[in-house]
């Protein structure tokens, strides 16, 4: 028991250490652009629909700030987000909708060079919903017209950097519903493609 009490204090030691090792490096701060595809699907509780993936695109500007191996980075992300249903009766409904995405991560570059990184990160985003129309039923649509325009979730994923590119892979799952009738949440994949500017 007392050697694990002075492995664990050993490890905070180590934690505190490097944190603080971190946050005396100079931060650096870098600006750029980014666009990507995502391929949306909305659970629901309804036994009646099934949801499926549909192809998006998205595109924006990022900004990160750099402090040693750790980084912030925040986003602002015009999405085009497409969903489909199958319906138990043999029909078919059509999702689809614009978003502004504010995602903001915190990383580890778990390879860092001054050319290449390769990073994990996780952190949270805001979405704001609106123009969003639906091919379905009488019954599905009567569902969707209280559409809920701010939503809430986690997002993470893995990304490399390559001199000023940078490529982001990364899976958002959605903590609020957009449908309260269907108890309908957005999941999605995300890849992204940036470049900084500086």
């Amino acid at each position: 028991m007392k050697q694990q009490f002075l492995a664990f204090c050993s490890l905070l030691l180590c934690i505190t250490c490097s944190v603080e090792t971190q946050a005396q490096q100079k931060p650096a701060l870098h600006v750029g652009v980014k666009g990507g595809t995502n391929f949306t699907k909305t659970s629901t509780e309804s036994s009646s629909l099934e949801g499926k993936y549909g192809f998006g695109y998205q595109a924006g500007v990022m900004t990160r700030v750099d402090i040693g191996s750790l980084y912030v980075q925040g986003e602002a992300l015009f999405n085009k987000r497409k969903a489909s249903y199958e319906e138990k009766s043999g029909g078919s409904a059509k999702l689809t909708w614009n978003a502004i995405d504010i995602p903001v991560v915190v990383g580890y570059k778990i390879i860092k060079t001054d050319d290449f990184n390769l990073r994990a990160f996780a952190g949270g985003v805001y979405s704001y919903a609106f123009n969003n129309k639906l091919s379905a039923s009488e019954s599905i649509q009567e569902g969707f017209k209280k559409f809920d325009k701010s939503n809430i979730g986690i997002t993470g994923g893995i990304g490399i950097d390559y001199k000023n590119f940078t490529v982001d892979l990364r899976y958002e799952n959605g903590l609020s519903n957009i449908s309260k009738e269907f108890k309908s949440k957005p999941h999605s994949f995300t890849l992204g493609i940036g470049y900084f500017l500086f």
